[in-house]
Order: C-alpha cells, then sequence, then structure tokens
C-alpha cells in the first residue's frame, strides 16, 4: 500500500528545503498548463493507466529521498509510487495530486528602502497568483487576496500586525477572491477601485485617494485597459502594486469580459495607462498581480525597478496602433471558467464545496 503526502506537507518540505524528488508523471500536455517547480517530468501517465510501469521501470533518478509522485487528482501517481517502492525508492504519492496543490504558497520579503515599512509577496505557486501583506508600527494591508483568509491572518500574527485594509486591484477572472472573507474575519475595511460591477457593500478608493497608518502612505492610481476599473496601489512612491496591468516583462490582457470593439478599447486605454506609469520614478519598484510560471520555494521576491520594465517594454509603446495591433494578435486562451470565477467574485461569496474545481490551472492574465 502506498504512503501519501498532503499538499501542505509536501509545501512545508519544500518550504524547509527538505531534500525530496517530485515525480511529475503526468503526460506532457497536462505538465505544460502547470507544474510544481523544481518537479522532474517522466511521462508515464497512460502506462501507468493500464497496469504497465512504462518508463518508470527502469527510469534513473536522483539519489534523493523520498520520492514524491504526481498526477492530476492522486490516483494514477499511487501506482506510480508502488513501482518505485518495488525498486527499493522510498516512495510516496501526493494526495488529491495537482488538484490539492492549486492551494500551496509560499512567501518572499520584498527589500524595500525604508526600514520602517515591510513588505511580504504571497506566492500561490501553482496559479502564479501574487498577493502582498505591507505592515508598518502594528498595522498592515493585504492586497489580492487568492489563499483563505487564515493564512494572511496568521502571517500578520507572526509579525504583530493588526489587519486594518485589505484591498483588490481589480475583479478577478482567473481566481476566486478571498478579499471580502478576508475583510470581515479581520474586521478591516475592504477598499476597491470605483465601479458598478460588485453587489457587495465596500469603501470606494479613486484615483488620487490616499490612507496612512505607520509609516505607509498608501495611494490608487487609476489604470483602466485590463479591465475599466483596474488600479494600482503606490505606497511611499517607493513601491508601485500593479495587479494584471503591468508585469515584469509583459502587460494585462484587455479581452475578458468584453467583446471584440471592447477589446480594441481597452487595448488602447491600457497604451494610454501604461505611458503614463512608465514614466515615473525608475527607482520605483513594480510588483506585478501574478507570475506566468509556477513560482520557485526559493525566497526570491519577483520584483524589478520600474526603469528596467519600461526598457523591456519599449518597443511595444513606440506608437499606439502599434501596441494595439500587437497586443491583440497574442491574446491567449483565455482562463478555465473565468465567466463563473467573475460572476462569483462580482457577487462576493465563494461557492460551496471545494473552491479550486473552479480555480484548477495555471493563470492566463499576461501578454508577453
Amino acid at each position: 500500500m502506498s504512503k501519501s503526502i498532503t499538499a501542505e506537507g509536501l509545501r512545508e518540505w519544500l518550504v524547509a528545503a527538505k531534500p525530496v524528488t517530485v515525480l511529475d508523471i503526468r503526460t506532457r500536455e497536462d505538465r505544460a498548463q502547470w507544474s510544481i517547480p523544481g518537479s522532474i517530468h517522466i511521462d508515464a501517465y497512460n502506462d501507468l493507466k493500464q497496469g504497465r510501469h512504462g518508463a518508470l521501470a527502469d527510469a534513473v533518478l536522483p539519489v534523493v529521498c523520498p520520492v514524491v509522485t504526481i498526477c492530476n487528482m492522486g490516483v494514477v501517481s499511487q501506482a506510480a509510487a508502488q513501482a518505485l517502492q518495488a525498486r527499493g525508492f522510498e516512495a510516496l504519492f501526493l494526495d488529491g495530486g495537482m488538484k490539492s496543490w492549486s492551494l500551496a504558497w509560499n512567501t518572499a520579503a520584498v527589500p524595500v528602502a525604508d526600514e520602517r515599512i515591510r513588505v511580504i509577496q504571497i506566492r500561490r505557486t501553482g496559479k502564479g497568483c501574487l498577493s502582498y501583506l505591507v505592515g508598518s508600527q502594528g498595522e498592515a494591508f493585504v492586497l489580492d487576496a487568492s489563499l483563505p483568509p487564515s493564512i494572511y491572518l496568521t502571517l500578520a500574527s507572526e509579525h504583530g500586525w493588526c489587519i486594518r485594509y485589505v484591498l483588490d486591484t481589480h475583479v478577478h477572472a482567473d481566481h476566486l477572491s478571498r478579499s471580502r472573507a478576508l475583510a470581515t474575519e479581520a474586521g478591516a475595511t475592504l477598499l476597491l477601485p470605483p465601479q458598478e460591477r460588485v453587489h457587495f457593500p465596500f469603501t470606494r478608493f479613486a484615483h488620487g485617494d490616499t490612507v496612512t497608518f505607520g509609516a505607509v502612505t498608501l495611494a490608487a492610481v487609476a489604470c483602466p485597459g485590463h479591465t475599466l476599473e483596474s488600479t494600482s496601489y503606490a505606497v511611499n512612491r517607493a513601491a508601485l502594486f500593479t495587479g494584471d496591468t503591468l508585469f515584469l516583462s509583459g502587460v494585462g490582457r484587455p479581452d475578458l469580459h468584453a467583446d471584440a470593439d471592447e477589446a480594441r478599447e481597452r487595448a488602447r486605454l491600457l497604451y494610454h495607462t501604461l505611458k503614463r506609469l512608465l514614466a515615473d520614478v525608475p527607482e520605483v519598484l513594480v510588483l506585478p498581480g501574478h507570475a506566468s510560471e509556477p513560482v520557485w520555494f526559493d525566497g526570491v521576491p519577483l520584483v524589478a525597478c520600474l526603469g528596467d520594465v519600461a526598457g523591456r517594454l519599449r518597443d511595444w509603446l513606440a506608437c499606439e496602433e502599434g501596441f494595439v495591433e500587437r497586443i491583440l494578435a497574442r491574446i491567449p486562451p483565455a482562463p478555465p471558467n473565468h465567466t463563473r470565477i467573475v460572476e462569483w467574485n462580482e457577487a462576493g461569496v465563494l461557492p460551496e464545496g471545494d473552491p479550486t474545481d473552479l480555480e484548477a490551472g495555471a493563470n492566463r492574465c499576461a501578454i508577453s
């Protein structure tokens, strides 16, 4: 009988840098959608389903124990673990497979010049979702919460912070927002960009508005393009949290929840938004809302200076028409279930049962 490990158990091993070989036995097509950083791949799924060991029969694996086998749902990976046990390996399978891994996360501290402020990047690794906990002098805000509220509450408590504000940069289409639930549990103020989309109470946080606590001055910067309500948030004019408007080497897609004409108009708005953002001080830190790949357990924050990002996008922004055509020609497939996810986020509630059924797979918010 194969032993299993939970997603939280494997996450803790990776956070602690415990020696382990993570073996993905899914098909190449499934692995291409999303994977666990650092995992190795042997396409043995179809053979194992047919009762054959296939490539696992003589696969050469790193001499690192234990081996954790991975499939989509945690069923076929049990057979993989048994095959490796028969060869003398200490092998376990990931209980629930990649579906259970959807909520796995890790953190990285973002270096900021002001020692009175701490910025923690919280990475939902499989989805590539990046949320942020920013604290100063006993208080904090959380931005774009994509994980259960308990995670943010625990992290804040570990730093001696009380969560005072919770914000979203826009109405998300690739993951279920936990921001309203977090604000309720934390007794915090929920700040959202002005819009008519959501059907629950919130405090409007419009372009030019600011809130302060400790050494933090948080300012709203309207950034229409990815969505009409998209808003970035600046902290002390030293860091810019850009949501899905601006990434480290790409930009947000303008087509979700829009027809062809609306997508073209949004692309034009995005062009002018980016020209304005990228004209700011080059040393400002850009902190995006997503990563394009699963995030490693390395403690290295995903961040870049605005000047570096501007350099990567210089050719894109040479002219408006060229930018619009480039963007519309590169739009990737829509995130799975994005229409239903938007509906839940506009309602401000989470579906009953396991929400990861809706959120399966990587995000597809960036154009690069």
